[in-house]
């Protein structure tokens, strides 16, 4: 998988993977409104700066609740992303309950692009690349 490292801090890894032109999105530790909102918007800049239209969200990293940013994900960035090009968020779902509940919640809020949730990656790479 050849892929160029795009943006990383302690919460994120935003990579470009050259092989299926799409954003892989690590999330990485505890989560909260802040870290979710400024992750968020760095992907959105990402998006347009490589003109992909698909995401593979990965949250098998994340160990909290972030249920505070479900409702501005799903409401005000994702609809910011399908404009900005999205079409398909692969999105691979954390062991923690608790951020699963608050993906889910973001999913309910979400009217487009289309998003599929995931409990493992390799699923979510066959669907992702068969879009």
């Amino acid at each position: 998988m050849a892929q160029r490292i795009l943006h990383e801090d302690p919460t994120i890894q935003i990579a470009y993977d050259y092989t299926h032109d799409w954003l892989y999105v690590d999330w990485i530790g505890d989560q909260n409104f802040d870290s979710v909102k400024t992750g968020c918007l760095r992907m959105l800049d990402f998006l347009q700066q490589e003109r992909c239209t698909k995401v593979l969200n990965d949250n098998r990293r994340v160990t909290s609740l972030w249920s505070d940013a479900s409702e501005w994900g799903g409401k005000v960035w994702f609809p910011m992303m399908a404009t900005a090009g999205l079409e398909y968020f692969a999105w691979v779902y954390s062991p923690n309950h608790y951020s699963r509940l608050s993906t889910d919640l973001m999913v309910e809020h979400t009217m487009r692009p289309l998003v599929i949730t995931f409990d493992n990656i390799d699923t979510a790479k066959a669907w992702l690349g068969q879009m």
